[in-house]
């Protein structure tokens, strides 16, 4: 029995638009409840929400049947990391603060058995392999996992031509939020100055084969993005569109005394 197929990174590859929703909530029912709602991918977030490796194997399991695939977002590009997420059953690595192609090298070794790789061999008595009911995960399961580099800075995006020649990185994804601060407008990532290196990026990568993602709560944003040549794009983060409604239906309520 072969690792599971992949079906987001055959999308990318095809490039087959995906609509994704940040989920940063770390918490496996409500992950379980955004997973019926029918995104293409889920990014399960390591670094700014609270959760550790064991909410993250929770919210893949809590993901076991949905449409939805989970992106994992580690909190830093560490090898060991990597192995604990998809040895927890995650297929789609999504890796912050890449700036060099040395970087992004190291991410791809980390993804893949030897001898295309360094991952360690112990998926066996884990998620991964179903506790070892998949047996030929280990012989097949580099084929299956998908890469996603955050390029959000100005050094990444000197770069960039780099990284993108780097064998098994699928996707490379513009951190908007990060790359504005980097720039000179933190908190501003609708500057023009800062849509102009975004639009570049995205054109850039798309040339080069590889898949081009980005956040944006504007579905405006989004068009703009899929026109340009976007693959992947989230667009929304559950926090705040909880936050948002919860708020507007207080004061709504409370309009009624």
């Amino acid at each position: 029995m072969p690792a599971p197929h992949n079906s987001f990174k055959t999308a990318l590859a095809k490039g087959d638009a995906q609509i994704g929703l940040w989920v940063v909530a770390s918490e496996a029912s409500v992950t379980e409840m955004i997973g019926t709602a029918g995104f293409d991918w889920l990014v399960l977030d390591g670094e700014h929400a609270p959760n550790d490796i064991r909410s993250l194997r929770d919210s893949l399991m809590a993901l076991n049947g949905s449409d939805s695939h989970p992106v994992v977002r580690i909190p830093i590009g560490e090898t060991w990391m990597v192995k604990q997420v998809l040895d927890a059953g995650a297929q789609t690595v999504l890796v912050p603060m890449v700036d060099t192609a040395e970087q992004a090298r190291d991410m791809a070794l980390a993804m893949r058995y030897p001898p295309l790789g360094v991952r360690g061999m112990g998926a066996t008595g884990a998620r991964a392999s179903r506790f070892g009911e998949i047996t030929d995960y280990v012989a097949t399961a580099n084929d299956e996992v998908c890469l996603l580099v955050q390029a959000e800075s100005r050094a990444a995006i000197a770069n960039l031509d780099d990284i993108l020649t780097v064998e098994g990185v699928d996707g490379v994804f513009i951190g908007p939020a990060d790359l504005s601060a980097d720039m000179g407008f933190p908190g501003a990532a609708s500057a023009p100055e800062v849509q102009e290196v975004i639009t570049d990026a995205i054109k850039r990568i798309t040339s080069s084969g590889k898949a081009a993602g980005i956040l944006t709560q504007s579905l405006d944003d989004a068009k703009t993005y899929l026109e340009l040549g976007a693959t992947f794009v989230a667009v929304g983060i559950d926090m705040v569109m909880y936050a948002k409604v919860t708020r507007q239906l207080c004061k709504d309520a409370k309009a009624l005394l």
